[in-house]
């Protein structure tokens, strides 16, 4: 028992990480977190997803905490349904930003998520959602998509790849925002700096916690940072290579109840 206290902070990502395929978590992920929780950890989403679309997740979990969303943009208390902390993209530097992508790899098709606990995500003629159980609003041409605050884009190209698409990208944006993949079809621009390490920063020191009190698991390069901060991090079987490279462990698959597996390890004093 004691040896999971080691870590008294289990982040652990959503999408391939905790869901399995079909957005639901098992029933083994779920005794092996509240086990967890009963030896005093403390159990944190580290996601991509923006506040409003974890919420019916949240509510099946019945998980009341603190969540970082939005690839680090927000600090959100599931439990009081509020935003403890956000910080937004630029909607000009935005625009900028995908002209100098488009000027290198031709069209791309965006989507934005709003910011805000009821923030929408909106989506230009062209591009398609590669999670289609996320809900989305059609809008009718790229400058809808400006209509209010964003956290961050979204983009797809017709013909690159996930990979292709974010080295090109980095390199067009430059300072002009973070980019990340976060899952297959999902290349993304949020805030310069902001990180899924910046907001689990921020989350442990608002729960007294530090990097050395954390094990993470992560499935996608998002991930990357938040490994890097973490003492320990756990890359799922189906990570991506990017991922793999800077783990400590490797689990089995979200779809094998890979994070029930090491948790349940640590549970019985094993390391």
């Amino acid at each position: 028992m004691a040896a999971a206290l080691a870590y008294a902070l289990i982040a652990t990502d959503l999408d391939g990480t905790l869901l399995r395929g079909d957005d639901t978590v098992s029933e083994r992920s779920r005794r092996a977190l509240a086990a967890a929780s009963g030896a005093g950890a403390r159990h944190l989403v580290v996601t991509g997803r923006p506040a409003p679309r974890v919420r019916p997740i949240f509510d099946d979990l019945g998980y009341d905490g603190l969540a970082v969303c939005g690839q680090g943009a927000q600090l959100y208390d599931a439990g009081g349904h509020r935003m403890e902390w956000s910080v937004t993209l630029d909607r000009g530097l935005a625009e900028v930003a995908l002209g100098k992508i488009e000027a290198e790899v031709g069209q791309v098709a965006a989507a934005v998520d709003q910011d805000g606990v009821d923030g929408l995500t909106l989506i230009e003629p062209g591009y398609e959602m590669p999670h289609p159980t996320l809900p989305a609003v059609r809008v009718p041409c790229r400058d809808a998509l400006w209509a209010a605050p964003i956290s961050k884009v979204l983009l797809r190209h017709p013909r690159l790849a996930d990979d292709e698409l974010a080295a090109v990208a980095r390199g067009a944006v430059e300072s002009l925002a973070t980019v990340t993949m976060s899952g297959p079809g999902t290349v993304e621009l949020q805030p310069c700096g902001v990180t899924k390490a910046t907001g689990l920063a921020l989350a442990a020191e608002r729960l007294g916690l530090t990097a050395a009190d954390t094990i993470a698991f992560g499935d996608m390069p998002n991930d990357v940072p938040m490994f890097l901060w973490a003492a320990h991090g756990v890359a799922m079987a189906n990570a991506h290579a990017e991922l793999k490279a800077v783990a400590d462990e490797f689990a089995p698959s979200n779809e094998e109840d890979g994070i029930a597996v090491v948790l349940e390890r640590l549970l019985a004093g094993g390391h």
